[in-house]
């Protein structure tokens, strides 16, 4: 009996917790992004009265701005299906066309980190994006033959943080190119006001747009900042969260004025004191740091490039006026 208790506990927690969905389902509740949405509402719209499906869709940009959130709202706005996938999760050509195969007419299928698709994979992807039609291989070595196999008229949604890894044959076959841009802090603070509404705390907007103002322009992380600073007010017996709980949360967790964090730092820091300013290179900076490659251009340096703390050079990467002032008055 104490086994079936336990057990209904944690299902009832886990249902608990798939009622509170923090991302929009339709155009309308998305924040931000107002070029975007407006230019995909007409193509939707556009496809309904048509009748037809919508072309192939990329979505690049930095990490956290809401590529998959966008794919799923295309879906909904179709009332269609949407299969989601990655780049990485293809090991073979086999795997694309088993899953092309099961594909439904008018679903969408959509691929993050579509940047990272092994060469044999994405030419399989050439004829079922543009005639809807993939080959597929039986057998091996001289008595092998190449069987053409037809499959439902699909949409093919795209996402990438790094647009210029994607092969031009590849990125030529995608009729939409839309391109998501770092948020204001107005707009986030509509978002962190709008997410605790639904997770039903009470945020103050001063506190909300400071929260926004340390957000680095991205909402996935001015959700997770949200959900932290709930941490610290729970513990504290807040009854809401005001401006002093978010300064005093916000240096506990070492998220500056800037909205830099303890890596950020150590990124800058590597730069100004190891290497005198820059230049220096990315693989240099890769090695020192300990950090992938991919990290320290993706995640790392599109925020400080836009806040004019760091320059990318033909010689490497060069720390502004603007940074070195803000590494010498950094917190500890």
């Amino acid at each position: 009996m104490v086994e079936k208790k336990e057990k209904k506990l944690v299902t009832s927690e886990t249902d608990e917790d798939k009622k509170i969905s923090l991302r929009p389902t339709r155009i309308e509740e998305f924040i931000g992004q107002d070029n975007i949405k407006s230019n995909l509402n007409t193509f939707i719209k556009s496809s309904l009265k048509r009748k037809k499906n919508l072309d192939h869709i990329i979505l690049y940009g930095p990490p956290g701005l809401g590529k998959t959130t966008l794919a799923n709202i295309i879906a909904h706005e179709k009332n269609v299906n949407i299969h989601i996938t990655s780049g990485p999760a293809f090991t073979k050509k086999g795997d694309l066309v088993t899953l092309l195969s099961n594909l439904s007419g008018g679903d969408i299928l959509f691929i993050d980190e579509i940047h990272r698709l092994s060469p044999i994979v994405e030419e399989s992807l050439y004829p079922a994006m543009e005639d809807f039609k993939c080959d597929y291989i039986i057998g091996s070595g001289p008595s092998a033959r190449v069987m053409q196999i037809s499959i439902e008229k699909f949409t093919l949604i795209g996402a990438t943080t790094r647009l210029g890894l994607l092969s031009r044959p590849l990125r030529d076959r995608f009729g939409i190119p839309l391109q998501l841009e770092f948020y204001s802090p107005e707009n986030l603070k509509e978002i962190i006001t709008l997410n605790a509404k639904k997770l039903s705390i009470l945020i103050e907007d001063s506190a909300a747009f400071e929260v926004a103002q340390r957000s680095r322009g991205t909402p996935r992380i001015a959700i997770r900042l949200l959900k932290r600073i709930v941490d610290f007010s729970v513990v504290e017996d807040s009854s809401h969260i005001g401006i002093n709980t978010v300064l005093k949360s916000l240096e506990q967790m070492r998220i500056d004025n800037e909205g830099l964090d303890e890596m950020d730092r150590k990124y800058l820091r590597c730069i100004s004191n190891d290497y005198n300013g820059g230049p220096v290179g990315v693989e240099t900076l890769s090695a020192a740091l300990l950090e992938q490659r991919d990290i320290i251009e993706d995640v790392i340096e599109p925020y400080l490039m836009q806040r004019g703390l760091v320059q990318r050079t033909s010689r490497g990467r060069i720390l502004s006026k603007k940074g070195q002032s803000h590494i010498s008055k950094e917190f500890e």
